[in-house]
């Protein structure tokens, strides 16, 4: 093992400096602001759950897992997702009442890279979720303040693609004979390798009607011209009850008045195993990657003795900040320069500035080398310097 170099940090990790700090602060702020504003309520979880129970519940592939042990010997792990340690808390503490939690967090969470290729190891999800609820209408509800508080963050140009992994699921098997034949061919939708697919689709030995319709799947992208097109291409009755819960979900945020924002795309899929019915990803602007995603997850909650719908929706703040742009938003910040002979009234006039909700910065002049760097660098400087009962220069 080679030697670490004094500055380096673990593979996937990041510092985040201060301009990067205040933009994210302001940002997450904005987002907290509106999921408050529809009822939703913060929640923390431990940085540290038992491998036992949240990291096997997590969809997070096992290499991702960052373990450790803890002194008695059990294995623990770095939080992979918020979404499993949101329901083990649900389901231990909260699923008392015959009522739907609504439920909301900031948090980072950490997924160990074989090879960084320039993705973090640790990163921030702002999330809600909708615990008790089995409606479409908790799906519709996702979408709609997933648009509202990008709306709100100051994001303009984005779109949010929907999916139904039951849709998916039904079809393939119901083509294909079986779950895992499914699986395989599952896999080049959440690679997004279409090429890839279709290859495949050639190469199994189907009709040429089978093949066509798994080729025509590909196409399932647009507007509610898709479900037509999508019960066409469906025979069993699962297969077309996921459609006609999508028909009722554009109905929903159509009321909610978001539909310009969303999509159909029934090719979409998601590597994580827990989602059962409709799902959701957002992207936007030049961000290859999306930038949030979500869906329906009805039997997460069994894993932790709690049968009941779920649904619920992340946003990645690094990608979202990615999609925003450069933010001007930091505070201006005030200097006071001041000898040692007049450090206590500088003190009392930082005081009283600080009051009035500026942020003031106090420096003994003797120790700043460059006097221009100094004063460059701040919105406002004042000099208390000299003999005691001046009045302050600028």
């Amino acid at each position: 093992m080679s030697r670490l170099f004094m500055f380096e940090k673990p593979l996937g990790m990041r510092d985040t400096l201060p301009n990067l700090y205040e933009t994210k602060q302001h940002v997450r702020s904005a987002l907290e602001t509106e999921m408050k504003r529809w009822g939703y309520q913060f929640i923390a979880t431990p940085a540290l759950e038992y491998y036992e129970t949240v990291g096997t519940a997590s969809a997070i592939l096992d290499q991702q897992l960052f373990k450790l042990l803890d002194q008695e010997g059990h294995t623990l792990v770095l939080r992979p997702d918020m979404t499993a340690p949101i329901a083990r808390v649900a389901a231990s503490k909260l699923l008392n009442e015959n009522l739907p939690i609504r439920l909301a967090y900031s948090a980072n969470v950490f997924r160990a890279q074989q090879r960084e290729g320039g993705r973090p190891a640790e990163f921030e999800q702002v999330g809600f979720e909708c615990i008790g609820d089995g409606t479409v209408s908790a799906d519709g509800e996702m979408i709609a303040l997933a648009v509202s508080a990008l709306k709100e963050a100051g994001l303009k140009d984005f779109q949010l693609s929907i999916g139904h992994s039951g849709f998916v699921k039904e079809l393939f098997v119901q083509i294909l004979g079986n779950e895992e034949r499914a699986q395989e061919l599952t896999k080049f939708l959440y690679e997004k390798n279409y090429v890839g697919y279709r290859e495949h689709v050639k190469s199994l030995p189907l009709s040429s009607i089978d093949s066509q319709r798994l080729l025509a799947f590909l196409n399932l992208r647009g507007g509610m011209e898709v479900i037509g097109k999508a019960l066409d291409l469906i025979e069993n009755e699962k297969g077309k009850e996921a459609i006609l819960e999508l028909q009722e979900l554009w109905d929903i945020v159509s009321d909610y008045d978001v539909a310009k924002h969303v999509k159909f795309d029934l090719t979409l899929v998601s590597h994580m195993s827990y989602y059962t019915g409709i799902l959701f990803e957002v992207y936007a602007g030049n961000v290859g990657f999306p930038i949030g995603n979500g869906g329906r997850y009805d039997g997460l909650l069994e894993k932790f003795g709690k049968s009941t719908g779920a649904t619920g929706f992340a946003i990645r703040l690094d990608r979202l900040i990615e999609a925003l742009g450069e933010i001007d938003e930091t505070a201006p910040v005030e200097c006071i320069l001041f000898s040692p002979e007049r450090r206590k009234e500088a003190c009392g006039l930082a005081k009283e500035r600080r009051l009035a909700g500026k942020q003031v910065v106090l420096q003994d002049i003797s120790g700043v080398k460059d006097l221009d760097a100094c004063t460059n660098k701040y919105s406002d400087v004042t000099f208390l310097v000299g003999k005691a009962g001046k009045e302050p220069v600028k």
